[in-house]
C-alpha cells in the first residue's frame, strides 16, 4: 500500500540545520522545565509513601478534605482529582505499616464532613523509601541495558556509525518525552518506564527500516553524495513510515482520550514517543550519518 503514487523528492537533508536547532531548543526547554520543577515528579512507585484512592457520591471540596485529614496529621498530603471530581487521590509521603489502617483512618477523618456511606475506599498502596529508590535505579538500568544491546545489534548488522546514530536518536526521543512530561507536570512511574522502553523499540524499528534502505542504495550509489542517497532512501520509505506511524498514532490517541485515567499518562508518553520517534528517524539518525561522513572526510584529508 502506497500513499504517494510515485516516489517523492523531498529534500530532508537540506533542512538538517533547522531541524537540529529545533531539536536542541526543544531538549533545552525540557531540561529547563525539569530544573524549574525541582526534578521529575515521581509517582509513589519511585518516591515511596502511601496512596489512598477515594470515591465520593458527590464531588467534595479539596479544602474540606484537607481540614478533615488534619485531624490525623495528614493535612499536608497531596490531594488531587483522579479522572472525575468524584474520585480523589491522597498521597502521603510517609509509609504506613498496615494498609487497612491508613484507609480506615482517612475514611473516619472525613466522616465529620461527609456521611460514611458516601465514601468508598477504592485503593490503598504503599511503597517504602528503600523500595522506591531501588525501583528508580532498576528503571534507569533497564533503559541503559536496552541501549547497550541496541549498539551491539546495529554494529553487527550495519556499521558502528549507524549504531551511534541510532543511539543519538533514541536519547533524543527519551529527552524530548521527559521534557514533555515535565512541562505537562505528569508523574513518572513504573508504567511510564514501560512506555519509554516501548518508545525505544518503536523508534529503533523505524530507524532500522530507513538504515536498511540507505545500505541498499549505498551499494549502487555510483558518484552520488551520501546526503543524496539518504534523501532518496527516506523518500522511498516515506509511505511506509507515514502508514505505520499514522495507524499506531490513531490507536494511541484513542487510548489517550477514551482509555480512562489509569492509562492516560501511559498513552500520553506513547503518543509523544511515536511522533518524536518518527521525526528522529528522519531528521536525527540520518543527519548524523552525514555529519559522520563529513568528519571522516576531513580526517582523511
Amino acid at each position: 500500500m502506497q500513499i504517494f503514487k510515485r516516489v517523492t523528492e523531498f529534500d530532508f537533508m537540506g533542512k538538517k540545520s533547522m531541524t537540529t536547532t529545533l531539536s536542541c531548543a526543544v531538549i533545552l526547554i525540557g531540561i529547563i522545565s525539569v530544573i524549574f520543577h525541582g526534578g521529575l515528579r515521581y509517582g509513589i512507585d519511585f518516591a515511596g509513601g502511601t496512596l489512598v484512592q477515594l470515591k465520593f457520591e458527590n464531588p467534595p471540596e479539596i479544602e474540606d478534605l484537607r481540614d478533615g485529614l488534619r485531624t490525623i496529621g495528614l493535612g499536608d498530603s497531596t490531594i488531587q482529582e483522579f479522572g472525575s471530581k468524584n474520585h480523589i487521590l491522597i498521597r502521603v509521603e510517609r509509609s504506613e505499616e498496615k494498609l487497612e489502617e491508613i484507609g480506615t483512618k482517612v475514611k473516619k477523618s472525613l466522616t465529620q464532613k461527609y456521611k460514611a456511606e458516601n465514601i468508598l475506599v477504592e485503593r490503598v498502596e504503599m511503597v517504602g523509601p528503600k523500595v522506591g529508590k531501588d525501583l528508580r535505579e532498576k528503571a534507569i538500568l533497564s533503559i541503559i541495558y536496552a541501549m547497550i544491546g541496541i549498539v551491539i545489534y546495529i554494529s553487527w548488522r550495519f556499521e558502528f556509525q549507524y549504531a551511534i546514530a541510532a543511539i543519538i536518536a533514541l536519547i533524543h526521543d527519551v529527552l524530548v518525552t521527559i521534557g514533555a512530561f515535565s512541562l505537562a507536570d505528569k508523574e513518572f512511574t513504573l508504567v511510564i518506564v514501560a512506555a519509554f522502553l516501548t518508545i525505544i523499540g518503536y523508534s529503533l524499528n523505524d530507524t532500522i527500516v530507513v538504515f536498511d534502505r540507505i545500505r541498499e542504495n549505498m551499494r549502487r550509489k555510483g558518484k552520488s553524495l551520501l546526503k543524496d542517497v539518504i534523501n532518496t532512501s527516506i523518500n522511498q520509505t516515506l509511505s511506509r513510515t507515514i502508514l505505520t506511524s499514522g495507524t499506531t498514532l490513531l490507536v494511541v490517541v484513542a487510548l489517550f482520550f477514551l482509555g480512562g485515567e489509569i492509562i492516560h499518562d501511559f498513552s500520553f508518553a506513547l503518543m509523544t514517543g511515536v511522533l518524536v520517534g518518527t521525526y528522529s528517524s528522519i531528521f536525527i539518525a540520518s543527519v548524523f550519518l552525514v555529519y559522520w561522513e563529513r568528519r571522516s572526510t576531513k580526517k582523511r584529508a
